[in-house]
């Protein structure tokens, strides 16, 4: 084992505080990874606070990881010491499962979470990116492009993977009109996304606050869900909406923004479960659809098409011992748009 530094929640609700825990050796098909930033995902929030059910304690948060190599095992050919590289919100999956599906494996049987998890086959925990470093089977690990800064790259190995994927999956284009639902952590990296990829982009923020924002990311409307009016100005003309919000909404409402055949799209996770009226589907033919991240290979081919077009996270910097700070902030939605952590001050 090797001895790492990082941050903690001992228990549910509990402060991060600094923790030394065990890394594993590394095996043949390991890379051993420095640990340069890691994004602050709203993820990390409920999950320290087990509002999902599913945290294992103590818990190293951290799965927008961003860093350099510093060993590699003996049987990994897609990387060297010194490549820029990154680590997402998983760390391995069922290589042998009947279903398996390198396409969409985030979504087959045996995901084992960068955080919150554990290792195959053991009773170590995995531990996520608020840490000095960490040790990561090849097949998991994704190259940076090295037109991107490591520290804005970060937020893109979930909030920017969180967004491409629906926006791939569903065809935003051009021709296409897509809305994206709170211009947050994961709705800023959906409008510069979409609009890369050509489609015409409405912002749906309960206020115009960040309108400027969002329009220089790239939207080409911005709408206030405050004003009852956006709702008439708006029924029925979207081929695409993307609700990237935490909080209970009226499903319904929003829905009514489709077009015939509209597709709307949950990437936000409420805790507490909703409710829907049947006639908010059927009249419009229209599809309640939910996404979760990307597989191995869509994420690089995410990386690549940020890099190639130059898309990074909005971000401010923080030291490791400003992260309570930090989510304290973020429940207010006090961040424009993703705190990264520079992990040189752990």
């Amino acid at each position: 084992m090797a001895i790492a530094k990082g941050y903690a929640a001992a228990t549910a609700s509990a402060p991060l505080t600094p923790f030394t825990f065990d890394r594993r050796e590394p095996n043949d098909d390991d890379v051993v990874i420095a640990i340069k930033h890691c994004g602050v995902c709203h993820s990390d929030l409920h999950m320290v606070d087990n509002g999902w059910g599913q945290s294992v304690y103590p818990i190293v948060p951290g799965h927008e990881i961003t860093g350099v190599v510093t060993a590699v095992g003996s049987k990994v050919s897609r990387f060297k010491e010194g490549d820029r590289v990154g680590v997402g919100c998983f760390v391995d999956s069922c290589t042998t499962c009947a279903a398996r599906d390198l396409d969409r494996e985030q979504y087959m049987p045996g995901l084992i979470l960068t955080y919150s998890g554990f290792e195959p086959g053991s009773d170590l925990p995995t531990y996520g990116g608020y840490s000095d470093h960490m040790v990561v089977k090849e097949g998991y690990v994704l190259s940076i492009p090295d037109s991107l800064p490591l520290d804005a790259a970060a937020p893109l190995l979930c909030a920017g993977i969180t967004l491409y994927s629906p926006l791939r999956h569903w065809n935003a284009g051009p021709g296409k009109t897509v809305a994206i639902l709170g211009l947050g952590g994961l709705g800023h990296m959906g409008v510069k996304l979409a609009h890369a990829l050509g489609a015409e982009v409405t912002v749906l923020s309960q206020t115009l606050s960040k309108q400027e924002d969002g329009l220089k990311m790239g939207a080409d409307h911005y709408y206030a869900t405050s004003d009852p009016k956006t709702f008439e100005t708006l029924a029925g003309t979207f081929d695409l909406l993307i609700c990237t919000v935490s909080a209970a909404l009226d499903w319904g409402a929003y829905l009514n923004l489709l077009k015939v055949d509209g597709t709307m799209v949950l990437v936000g996770a409420p805790e507490e479960p909703a409710t829907l009226n049947a006639f908010a589907l059927i009249p419009g033919r229209r599809t309640l659809a939910g996404s979760m991240i990307g597989s191995i290979k869509e994420t690089q081919e995410m990386l690549d098409f940020c890099g190639e077009h130059g898309i990074v996270a909005d971000i401010e910097t923080i030291a490791i011992d400003q992260i309570n700070e930090a989510y304290a902030r973020m429940q207010k939605s006090d961040v424009r748009y993703r705190f990264v952590i520079d992990m040189s001050t752990l």
